[in-house]
């Protein structure tokens, strides 16, 4: 069992820059791939980048490439998202999970994150 909590949602302007943590308490952090995902309004959850347990970057979605960087301390038991010049269409609410085997098995509750024009 993994416990993710959220943080360093906001407000931002257009062309910002936000940091999201995600902290996990529980067994074996560093034998998870980490995940972070979004869920706009009106719209379906899509993942925006993923981690494997030993730090080696799996994917970006298009839409953040160049902008976007994961990274994760397995010491501190923490994933970060690095978000740069932000844009309207990055408001969601966001969430990190954490896969176990073939699936994310385990999520956050998820920080808002609003980018303002």
């Amino acid at each position: 069992q993994v416990q993710l909590v959220e943080s360093g949602g906001g407000l931002a302007q257009a062309g910002g820059s936000l940091r999201l943590s995600c902290a996990a308490s529980g067994r074996a952090f560093s034998s998870y791939d980490m995940g972070w995902f979004r869920q706009g309004p009106g719209k379906e959850r899509e993942s925006v980048a993923v981690i494997s347990s030993g730090g080696g970057v799996l994917n970006y979605a298009d839409s953040v490439k160049g902008r976007f960087t994961i990274s994760r301390d397995n010491a501190k038991t923490t994933v970060y998202l690095q978000m740069n010049s932000l844009k309207p269409e990055d408001t969601a609410v966001y969430y990190c999970a954490a896969r176990y085997g073939a699936t994310f098995r385990y999520w956050g509750q998820g920080t808002q994150v609003t980018v303002s024009s």
